[in-house]
């Protein structure tokens, strides 16, 4: 079973936040804690708790994260100079909500992802 997220609760929005893209599959708000000028966090409406626990249904949701963070790139100006894209998964990675989501961030040198 499924467990019950804040991101949850921001999808049906009985939470506040600074939602700048929803539709059928993914909603995309700000992180509240920001890494980068832009940070914004892009979730699947429906709750699936890691990248482990995909299946082939959910194709079009994970498409659809990577579309739309292609759009908001555009919307926040920060695609012709370059953003990141980051999904974590489980423990080791440093995931914290399972409930799969992608961190685009942008707006500033981002330097390498791993310290050498």
């Amino acid at each position: 079973m499924v467990q019950e997220t804040f991101f949850s609760k921001i999808i049906r929005r009985e939470i506040t936040a600074d939602i700048l893209y929803q539709d059928n599959l993914v909603t995309a708000f700000r992180d509240i804690s920001p890494q980068a000028p832009s940070h914004i966090l892009i979730v699947t409406n429906q709750c699936i708790p890691t990248i482990n626990d995909i299946k082939p249904e959910h194709e079009a949701a994970l498409g659809r994260m990577i579309i739309s963070a292609s759009l908001i790139a555009k919307k926040e100006k920060i695609a012709q100079d370059g953003y990141r894209l980051i999904i974590n998964c489980n423990h080791n990675a440093g995931q914290e909500v399972y409930h799969i989501h992608m961190h685009l961030l942008g707006g500033c040198l981002l330097g390498p992802l791993l310290a050498r």
